[in-house]
């Protein structure tokens, strides 16, 4: 009995899909990995496995290293100042440039002085006028006293001419506290500046009529020379910095920028806040910079680094050397094969560039600093200089060469080289 043509058609798609898969397993698992010319494994992979890989290494040392705090800080003024007009009257001039730096007692602006200079005349006048009375009623008393002797005035008319003295004494210091008071009023017509630092912008105008009681004022002066860095460390680290300010240590600040590349300021710790925050588990504290160079600026965002202590003889190794994997911290080191070998290791304290290192290397190893990405346990290295191996054409090693990776370089070159043979097999391979 014949086959239904349905069940013809399906035995027939079978065998097509059955010879597909087998074509590609033939194509990718055969022929793709064998070279041109070659019926078994890929040379080049055998090649690779076996040749060494040109690293860079480093001793391991023994030296001092520092112990850093970092933080994140703020720069914050160690005064900023208002400038407010301590009478009111219309502004007159401003003698001022915005963002300028300006001095302690320096001129800023003047009001209108004619007000307060006919308020001090008419002080003056009465003062005068006191004055006068005064010395009329010292010298009514000179003459009491003497009339009194020869016992033409009594007792009593002498002491009230007496008190009058005093009474006009008084007087006199009253009018010369009101002569004070305005001549006070008409030298606050010049605003000058309270503290030395840098002008913020103006906030009023000349010809308007300013007050005491302005809320903006005239101009803010913010103080950048010194400076100061406020910024916060965990609970957990306060120990670290008490025991040193109880020693009398001076303590050193670094300020960085955002990318903690450039250094921007150096300056000392300056105080620390008396109680920790509830909120946050932090405690305050203050650096104080001199900021010569104007570096710093106020509300600017820095990078702190605190040196609170100094390792001295630790294991030292530069910080790139330092691996991060799922086996924790580790190290590639040289053994005496000339192979890498992978250690693990335990970190202590980082200045930056080099990280000390507790244990798992000794002094003397030779830990890989470049080169890492291409190394595995056991295979083999070869140590170069400080420049790294140049790609195409170059001298090999030795002169000749035998199967190239690429073009130009030979087999036991470690830059290529440029025999005959290697040329040929290099173009061989590509």
């Amino acid at each position: 009995m014949s086959q239904s043509p349905p069940t013809r058609r399906r035995w027939f798609l079978y065998v097509l899909v059955a010879l597909i898969f087998a074509t590609g397993v033939w194509y990718f698992g055969f022929q793709a990995e064998a070279p041109k010319g070659s019926g078994g494994p890929s040379y080049r992979t055998m090649r690779k496995a076996n040749t060494a890989v040109p690293v860079r290494a480093v001793e391991v040392k023994r030296q001092a290293i520092s112990v850093h705090l970092r933080a994140i800080g703020t720069v914050t003024p160690l005064n900023t100042v208002t400038v407010r007009p301590r009478v009111d009257g219309q502004l007159l001039k401003i003698v001022f440039t915005e963002g300028q730096q300006v001095k302690q007692g320096e001129l800023l602006a003047e009001l209108d002085p004619l007000p307060y200079q006919i308020k001090l005349a008419q002080m003056e006048g009465q003062l005068r006028q006191n004055l006068a009375q005064l010395q009329t009623a010292r010298a009514d008393l000179e003459r009491f006293k003497q009339l009194h002797q020869q016992t033409l005035v009594t007792q009593q008319q002498l002491e009230a001419q007496a008190a009058l003295v005093s009474e006009r004494e008084g007087a006199l210091a009253s009018e010369q506290a009101l002569v004070d008071d305005a001549r006070r009023q008409l030298a606050y017509t010049k605003v000058e500046a309270p503290i030395s630092g840098r002008l913020g912008l103006r906030q009023v105008d000349v010809g308007n009529l300013v007050r005491t009681n302005d809320v903006t004022g005239l101009v803010v002066i913010t103080q950048t020379k010194p400076i100061s860095v406020m910024f916060t460390i965990p609970e957990n680290d306060l120990q670290k910095v008490l025991e040193p300010i109880r020693r009398g240590e001076i303590l050193e600040v670094e300020a960085y920028d955002r990318t903690e590349q450039t250094r921007l300021a150096l300056g000392v710790l300056k105080t620390v806040d008396n109680q920790i925050d509830l909120n946050t588990g932090t405690l305050r504290l203050k650096a104080e910079f001199t900021n010569d160079d104007d570096k710093l600026f106020p509300n600017q965002f820095v990078n702190v680094r605190m040196r609170v202590s100094t390792q001295a003889d630790a294991l030292v190794v530069p910080t790139a050397v330092v691996q991060y994997g799922s086996r924790g911290t580790y190290v590639y080191v040289v053994n005496e094969e000339s192979q890498a070998a992978v250690r693990d290791v335990v970190l202590g304290p980082s200045d930056g560039n080099f990280q000390a290192v507790k244990s798992g290397v000794k002094p003397g190893d030779k830990v890989i600093i470049e080169g890492v990405d291409r190394l595995r346990e056991g295979r083999p290295v070869t140590i170069v200089g400080d420049e790294a191996p140049k790609s195409g054409k170059g001298e090999g090693q030795k002169g000749k060469g035998g199967r190239g990776e690429k073009g130009g370089r030979g087999e036991k070159g470690e830059k290529g080289g440029k025999g005959e043979k290697g040329d040929k097999a290099g173009k061989a391979s590509s």
